[in-house]
This record gives C-alpha cells, sequence and structure tokens, in this order.
C-alpha cells in the first residue's frame, strides 16, 4: 500500500521508516503531529509535499507500536537510564 513513497534503509538512520528519497523520518513527523501540529504545517517545516506527510501518517497509525516503541527508545528518561544523568550536561 505504502510502496515507494515509505522506505527503509538500515544504513540511513538505523533502519528507520523514512519518507522515501528523503532524510525524514515517519517518527519524526509523527512526534511533530501529535505535538499538535497538522499535516498542512508539517508540510511548510519541513518541506514535503502534502502526500508525503500523510503517507508517514498512514504508516504510523498502521504501525503506531513500531513508531512508539522507537520513540520511547530516545525518551530522556530512557537515555538517562542507560547513560546517567550526564544526557543532560
Amino acid at each position: 500500500m505504502l510502496d515507494g513513497l515509505i522506505s527503509k534503509d538500515p544504513q540511513m538512520h538505523n533502519g528507520r521508516p523514512t519518507i522515501a528519497g528523503t532524510g525524514n523520518t515517519v517518527r519524526a513527523i509523527a512526534i511533530m503531529y501529535k505535538q499538535g501540529l497538522t499535516p498542512e504545517e508539517i508540510t511548510a517545516e519541513l518541506l514535503l509535499s502534502l502526500a508525503q506527510v500523510y503517507a508517514a501518517l498512514t504508516y504510523y497509525h498502521l504501525n503506531t507500536a513500531e513508531v512508539e516503541a522507537d520513540i520511547r527508545q530516545d525518551s530522556e528518561a530512557v537515555l538517562i537510564e542507560k547513560h546517567g544523568d550526564s544526557v543532560n550536561g
């Protein structure tokens, strides 16, 4: 369904799903959307087409557990647990 719109390359962003032909990750778009930005606002921020943003949001909604786990993996609390309080400087 999203063939050609979303890609995963192990050598790009640690294999995270990205919008094909860009360096923009699905997780970045999901985070922006969850912060309250509209798809139109995301297109302006990242210089993407509306179709690209909707493809990323579609992937996110079809694979919510995967994307949310990836977001949590880099959360401040997890990073502090892994690396100590030096994360905050």
